[in-house]
């Protein structure tokens, strides 16, 4: 298999280098501090291995559909890089619905580091107190809705059995993360942080503020309220 032209696996080298660079961009914004954190970063972690193994190493998922796939796409070779993506095996493996699958993905993961980018960088400054406009006037976690906008463009430039039975997993560990901090949150800032949480969803704005939310500057103050 390893000899035919149509295999494009075996890069482990590829695949530990990818987990290496996009673990290290989220780290770089979501600095875990206490152990119900790095549990959760783990778990993304543990996501990223899955999801680049099987994308350069291993086929395991395309190992397991390709009979599928052998009968109901004949002219596409499975093993192939290009047709790894398994929405544009599904859409018919044209041209187009590679570059569909592949802009929609990228532009969920570009979406998803400017909120960590910008999240991080208010948090940075506010230097431990609490922060309420720029991004965090639209949504109470901006960092784990653009954590959970990666971990979407992933799944649908590569959805593997592994990373879809994961994801769930993951994304259930960063919402209870977030109430523990709102806890912690109140706590500490009392009604000031009741009030904001009564008027800021805490993770996705409604759809028409999403322009603003992504692009509002970091640190101006929002006049929506």
């Amino acid at each position: 298999m390893h000899g035919d032209a149509g295999y494009a696996y075996g890069m482990w080298i590829v695949a530990a280098f990818n987990v290496g660079i996009f673990l290290f961009f989220i780290l770089s914004f979501l600095k875990p501090r206490g152990s119900q954190e790095w549990r959760s970063m783990g778990v993304v972690g543990a996501f990223l291995v899955a999801l680049f193994a099987e994308m350069y190493g291993f086929p395991l998922t395309i190992y397991l559909l390709s009979g599928w796939l052998g009968d109901a796409y004949p002219a596409l070779q499975p093993f192939s890089h290009k047709y790894g993506h398994l929405w544009v095996v599904v859409f018919g493996g044209s041209d187009l619905a590679w570059a569909v699958v592949m802009g929609l993905s990228l532009l969920l993961m570009v979406m998803g580091y400017l909120l960590l980018s910008k999240g991080w960088t208010q948090i940075h400054a506010a230097r431990g107190g609490l922060v309420t406009d720029g991004i965090y006037a639209y949504a109470r976690h901006p960092q784990y809705t653009g954590l959970f906008l990666v971990i979407i463009g992933f799944l649908v430039q590569w959805p593997t059995l592994l990373t879809v039975i994961m994801a769930p997993i993951m994304l259930y560990a960063y919402v209870h993360l977030a109430r523990v901090e709102e806890q912690r949150a109140e706590a500490e800032f009392g009604e000031l942080y009741r009030d904001y949480a009564e008027k800021t969803p805490p993770f996705f704005p409604p759809v028409k503020q999403w322009k603003a939310f992504l692009t509002v500057e970091v640190g101006k103050v929002d006049e929506r309220h």
